[in-house]
């Protein structure tokens, strides 16, 4: 239910690819403004071409902060967990999901989808 009503706020399909960790109401001290803290999980699924079977998860490479659009006035940041996969057979071939795609087919805004590109 509470992801339901997320995914009212968050770009289309953000929560299709990205699991909410948490959600938080914070404050930053000294302006004393309220603001919310999301953090996502990429899902440990593969979406490329690439035969799934062929790879193992190895956690998560790099962690961001993207500014989204404010709720009720209030500002929102998103802490974006990415997901790396290695080849079992030769463990210096690493690959990572591209969601341009998802750009492409009116889903996440261009920007967003140039910014996950940017962070492999």
């Amino acid at each position: 239910m509470f992801t339901d009503i997320l995914e009212h706020f968050f770009p289309e399909g953000l929560l299709d690819h990205f699991t909410i960790t948490r959600f938080v109401e914070l404050c930053e001290l000294e302006s004393k403004s309220i603001y919310y803290e999301v953090s996502l999980e990429e899902n440990n699924v593969i979406l490329s071409e690439s035969d799934p079977q062929l790879y193992e998860s190895k956690g998560f490479k790099n962690e961001f902060t993207l500014q989204d659009f404010p709720i009720r006035g209030k500002g929102v940041y998103l802490k974006i967990k990415r997901r790396v996969w290695r080849l079992k057979t030769d463990h210096s071939k690493l690959i990572q999901n591209d969601f341009s795609f998802i750009a492409d087919n009116k889903g996440f805004t261009k920007d967003l989808s140039s910014f996950l590109k940017e962070y492999n």
